[in-house]
């Protein structure tokens, strides 16, 4: 309580005892008034049409017993809500029911920490990783006296991040396995995940010849027009040789992959092995090397960046790079091309570009602005994506 004190009432004293994470997150919640006392909510119909007959409603009333029980077992209220913190499902065991109705953490309450301070949903979804978030690191007073843990929960099959399940429950109830309990309910909701939902307008086959691979926003590998099911590290393992045509040694490859990981190198070989008779035995070793012909849309992206087509390179950039990769070379590049598109528009900020990209990155209000700026300055008001880029502006600010 303390370090929270300090810094709302001196900013960065808080400094060194509080985690990095949270204070970046009291930085973005400073608009928030303190006297809060309870969670904006969405519009209940847009809440709804998100959540009816989505890949996450059949996941969560599959594995729902199990859902309940947990809340149950624990009192605790378990939610589930889209990337974009808007809750869309929750379950309380009989005392912290009563509590999350009291403040909204109900279905349509926006838990971002723009709308409601620094929490552990939102942190989820921004960090794309575990989260817990205890007492007073909650920025808002209203949710002080509770502890919160959140999973991020993905697609199976694609990586596609479709938001995160948060276990919550009052401070002086915490427990040590809380956040691995929200770690296996994320799990648990993944192996639920509908098949059909993995690729609903993908092809089984086209024409396209050698490996190609879409990574951006989703996880597609196809070779010689064929799709390839790979598990989530073979197709980080692939996209790494991909994205280095010229060879990796076992060392260099482990480093890419795991990072400072305890993972065996024995490990990455077996990897490595199921993937070479996945790619009909095209993968050299010393060095791992491809021996096909290979593209991707990370490549392609960077190619029309760096020849000024900005408007082409975000039509064809579908998102973050395989969000919640562990792997700290793919990270690194995650962010390079997020910023690199970034950068793009806002040296050129052509309105219908600014407007595809506010889809695939709804929290960056900064871009949205500058857009908007540029074209009023320029006599561009009559544009006809303005009102909309108006809209998507108020959206962002509001979250």
């Amino acid at each position: 309580m303390s370090a929270w004190s300090r810094f709302v009432e001196h900013g960065d004293a808080a400094e060194p005892v509080v985690r990095p994470e949270i204070l970046g997150s009291w930085e973005r919640s400073k608009r928030v008034s303190l006297d809060i006392d309870e969670a904006p909510l969405a519009d209940e119909s847009e809440t709804t049409s998100l959540w009816k007959d989505s890949p996450l409603q059949v996941a969560v009333e599959r594995v729902e017993a199990e859902l309940r029980r947990t809340a149950e077992d624990g009192d605790l209220v378990l939610a589930v809500t889209d990337p974009a913190t808007r809750v869309l499902w929750t379950y309380g065991g009989r005392v912290m029911r009563r509590k999350a109705e009291t403040v909204n953490f109900v279905a349509g309450g926006r838990w971002d920490d723009q709308s409601v301070g620094t929490n552990a949903l939102d942190l989820a979804n921004r960090l794309l990783e575990p989260a817990m978030v205890f007492s007073a690191e909650h920025y808002a007073p209203l949710v002080h006296n509770w502890v919160c843990w959140a999973a991020p929960v993905h697609d199976p099959a694609t990586g596609r991040h479709l938001g995160v399940i948060d276990l919550s429950t009052t401070w002086d109830r915490t427990h040590p396995i809380g956040q691995a309990t929200a770690r296996v309910m994320a799990r648990l909701i993944e192996t639920a995940i509908p098949a059909s939902a993995h690729h609903p307008t993908l092809p089984d086959e086209t024409d396209d010849p050698g490996l190609v691979m879409t990574l951006l926003g989703t996880a597609e590998v196809r070779l010689d027009g064929q799709r390839l099911l790979l598990n989530r590290r073979q197709t980080e393992i692939l996209a790494l040789l991909a994205l280095h045509p010229e060879g990796l040694s076992l060392e260099q490859l482990h480093a890419l992959v795991y990072g400072d990981q305890g993972v065996t190198f024995s490990t990455l070989k077996a990897e490595v092995s199921h993937l070479r008779s996945a790619v009909g035995g095209q993968l050299a070793s010393r060095p791992y090397k491809l021996l096909m012909p290979v593209s991707t849309d990370v490549d392609h992206v960077l190619a029309l960046l760096r020849r000024g087509r900005v408007a082409e390179a975000v039509d064809a950039y579908g998102g973050d790079l395989l969000p919640g990769t562990n792997s700290p070379a793919l990270s690194e590049l995650a962010e390079y091309v997020a910023v690199a598109v970034r950068e793009a528009l806002l040296a050129s900020p052509d309105p219908d570009a600014v407007l595809r990209y506010a889809e695939r990155a709804p929290y960056d209000a900064e871009v949205v602005e500058h857009c908007l700026a540029v074209v009023g300055r320029e006599g561009g008001s009559a544009h006809p994506a303005v009102p909309l880029l108006k809209g998507r502006l108020a959206a962002a600010r509001d979250r």
